[in-house]
């Protein structure tokens, strides 16, 4: 992707592009990030232990919800729990292969007990508690993406680490009020991953006031998205998808573990 000049590249994207300034056009990092791409082929060599914890430590410094630092990274290192990971995971083949795992976790435990060293009350204890909390989990999940592509790595979020809330609670060790929000899988890429269409522009950045999503905008995502291959309409695609139930015990499960959700 280096001899693509970013415009290029969000037009490939997303069917359109703003008019990009021209001192952004061969800016390395935005059009490294445009070009991203979930890593779903791994080479066999997993990350060193300390790139991993370096990336971690990078993702840590992506923004906090009132600074309160509600997150945790687990690097997966025991073969054993690896091993039940991809266990957890097999619903999706290529997790099988993949090198290395890491756990995004919210972790609203932290600040209840600062609230108790510190003989203060916790009146927040509602929604917006569960929803900070997973909040920073997912800045630091995105933050850690981009600092281990930036590494050389390939990585891919795993969502269905959710099915599995007490597995993974009695796994990794942990408390109340701290949950998986997502897995990652980690390594060295196999492929260049490719860059997968996204719904326009014109669909999702707005200015001043919301404009809902039209039929005419799925269309044509629908068919550009689908243009030279032979897979299924996207939203087709999503919308079977979604008319299977899921994780329909997750609410059960983040109340049982201490948060509230009036």
């Amino acid at each position: 992707m280096s001899d693509i000049r970013l415009q290029d590249l969000l037009i490939q994207r997303f069917g359109q592009s703003p008019d990009v300034p021209a001192e952004l056009q061969d800016n390395a990092f935005l059009t490294a990030f445009a070009a991203r791409g979930s890593c779903r082929s791994f080479g066999a060599e997993p990350p060193a232990d300390h790139l991993l914890h370096t990336i971690a430590a990078v993702a840590l410094a992506a923004p906090s919800k009132s600074d309160l630092q509600q997150r945790n990274i687990l690097i997966v290192k025991d073969p054993g729990k690896t091993e039940k990971m991809r266990t957890l995971l097999a619903a999706q083949e290529w997790i099988a292969a993949a090198p290395a795992f890491v756990v995004f976790l919210a972790d609203n435990r932290r600040q209840r007990q600062i609230q108790d060293w510190h003989s203060e009350p916790f009146p927040n204890d509602h929604l917006d508690a569960f929803f900070n909390a997973s909040l920073d989990a997912g800045i630091a999940l995105h933050a850690f993406i981009t600092a281990a592509n930036a590494a050389g790595l390939g990585c891919c979020p795993i969502s269905t680490i959710r099915n599995h809330m007490n597995d993974v609670r009695d796994l990794f060790d942990l408390p109340d009020q701290v949950f998986a929000v997502a897995a990652l899988a980690v390594g060295y890429p196999a492929t260049e991953p490719a860059v997968s269409a996204r719904l326009s522009l014109d669909a999702t950045v707005h200015t001043d006031r919301f404009r809902a999503t039209t039929r005419a905008d799925i269309n044509e995502y629908d068919e550009r998205r689908k243009a030279g291959t032979d897979a299924p309409l996207w939203s087709l695609a999503k919308a079977r998808m979604y008319a299977r139930a899921q994780r329909s015990d997750f609410g059960a499960f983040i109340r049982r573990i201490g948060f509230r959700t009036d």
